[in-house]
């Protein structure tokens, strides 16, 4: 398994997110956390049933995916992977978890250190790509990104037998906040929601009652945890949600104990 620290945390290249940009993201949080608000949600043609809201669906497959690591093949210059544990058995309906990437990165950054755990626990992985450098709520309203992720879905469920009752939402930085977003408006879908050090919560009508894990660095310099998961977990628990938080000593990443406690908690 790759180093956590390097996988899942600020890479040094030129397409991550600068620290001015972490700083103003931070204060949009702390904003949407205290109004309740959502962000500037400038979708001209919400999806129906509210913004943020999905329409995938579990069904029977009718190809069969053998064990393997497949791209989705849409044509498009941000595709994404899906994930088809060693083990798989197309009568067994498997636990399937949606995996949402970092600002400016794709979805190896989640694919790549999940896939071992995802083998050991028999979870099916579906890994979009934003569709431009982060998920699009984060900075407008919902829009591509949900259908790209509706795309992902009908595309892995026509071809993998997936339980129902165990599908899950992971997400890191900019993903964790979409994470926990999408989880709350689609908590009739996501039974569980990871997020790992998110930065805040984009509004829309909730559904369903998700449980959550969420971790978030002490030393985190990106999303401080002060005006993020500091103010996201009580807010949640508040709400009558069941969160399962957990603190550490480290920066804007997740170590390898909790990234394994984590999605093993997913599986469940």
């Amino acid at each position: 398994m790759p180093d956590l620290v390097r996988s899942l945390g600020v890479r040094s290249t030129g397409s991550t997110m600068s620290r001015r940009e972490a700083i103003r993201r931070a204060a949009l949080g702390a904003v949407a956390l205290t109004t309740g608000a959502c962000l500037d949600s400038t979708d001209p043609s919400p999806r129906q049933g509210g913004p943020g809201r999905l329409s995938a669906r579990v069904k029977s497959p009718t190809r069969t995916a053998e064990p393997g690591l497949y791209e989705f093949g849409f044509g498009v210059v941000r595709d994404g992977f899906y994930y088809v544990p060693t083990g798989y058995r197309p009568t067994t309906p498997a636990p399937v978890a949606l995996l949402l990437h970092g600002a400016g990165q794709d979805a190896t950054e989640l694919v790549d250190p999940i896939r071992p755990i995802a083998d050991t626990l028999g979870m099916v992985l579906v890994a979009p790509d934003s569709r431009y450098g982060t998920w699009d709520a984060i900075d407008s309203g919902f829009g591509g990104d949900v259908e790209f992720i509706d795309r992902a879905f009908e595309w892995v469920v026509d071809r993998v037998r997936v339980d129902a009752s165990r599908i899950r939402i992971v997400g890191f930085s900019d993903g964790g906040s979409y994470a926990v977003s999408m989880g709350l408006i689609n908590g009739d879908f996501f039974s569980r929601v990871v997020a790992f050090s998110p930065g805040f919560i984009v509004e829309g009508p909730r559904n369903g009652t998700p449980k959550f894990f969420i971790t978030h660095g002490t030393r985190d310099q990106v999303l401080p945890i002060d005006s993020t998961s500091r103010q996201i977990v009580p807010r949640l628990r508040n709400s009558g949600y069941d969160v399962e938080y957990h603190e550490f000593d480290g920066g804007h990443f997740v170590t390898r104990a909790l990234l394994e406690q984590a999605i093993g908690w997913a599986a469940a």
